[in-house]
């Protein structure tokens, strides 16, 4: 998986036409989301393949600014405090959360400044450690 940052146009139709260039070309977007802040709208998206997607995007006039492998992370929903739980984790290690969001699958996708450190807790929660399960 790949999290591509996108600069858009905050106008209406250019995520219309961003989607239809990326369904055009048949590529499906696996979650991510569009924020404005200060009037500047940048997108988060998730892809199977992101150079394809970036070249796609690249070549229908929408800067892309990286693309990145997220750490990808299922939390127990019916466990209240997970998110809290493995962010602060990620934070205890020194790793800064860059941007979060969910996918189509409902899983945690988190870009992240330490890709080597943040896998480490990542696994860790993975695998179940007490620090997944205790306040």
């Amino acid at each position: 998986m790949h999290d591509l940052t996108i600069h858009l146009d905050n106008r209406p139709g250019t995520l219309a036409a961003m989607g239809e260039a990326l369904g055009g070309a048949g590529i499906s977007i696996e979650g991510g989301g569009v924020f404005v802040v200060d009037g500047r709208a940048v997108a988060h998206f998730l892809f199977h393949d992101g150079a394809a997607a970036r070249s796609v995007l690249e070549e229908a006039g929408f800067p892309v600014e990286g693309c990145r492998t997220p750490l990808v992370q299922r939390l127990d929903q019916e466990t209240p405090g997970q998110l809290g739980r493995i962010t602060r984790l990620m934070a205890d290690a020194g790793v800064n959360i860059e941007t979060m969001y969910s996918d189509h699958d409902n899983r945690l996708i988190l870009v992240v400044d330490d890709q080597e450190t943040g896998s480490r807790v990542s696994d860790a929660w993975t695998s179940g450690g007490p620090a997944r399960t205790s306040p």
